[in-house]
């Protein structure tokens, strides 16, 4: 049986995926924005101990790995350039 809280879990998460490729289909996010986004995902997730906004350590890596998938779909979906390195 899926928790109340698993579920609203599962609803935020559709509603983000829907929001960026919406966002990059308008051209309101570039390639490059979505790409800065999974890196800053990725950093919050490796210093969570250190987070000033304090959130779940499991939470932080879960949202790092969603946030690399979603960067990979809207890339190779909607295409654009890479982020400036």
């Amino acid at each position: 049986m899926v928790t109340p809280d698993a579920r609203a879990g599962e609803e935020s998460l559709v509603i983000l995926q829907t929001l960026l490729c919406v966002l990059r289909e308008k051209n309101v996010l570039s390639r490059a924005d979505v790409e800065t986004l999974c890196e800053r995902v990725a950093m919050r997730a490796s210093a969570a101990e250190r987070d000033p906004m304090p959130c779940c350590a499991e939470a932080t890596r879960a949202a790092a790995t969603e946030m690399a998938r979603i960067k990979d779909y809207i890339g190779q979906h909607y295409g654009g350039k890479h982020r400036r390195i």
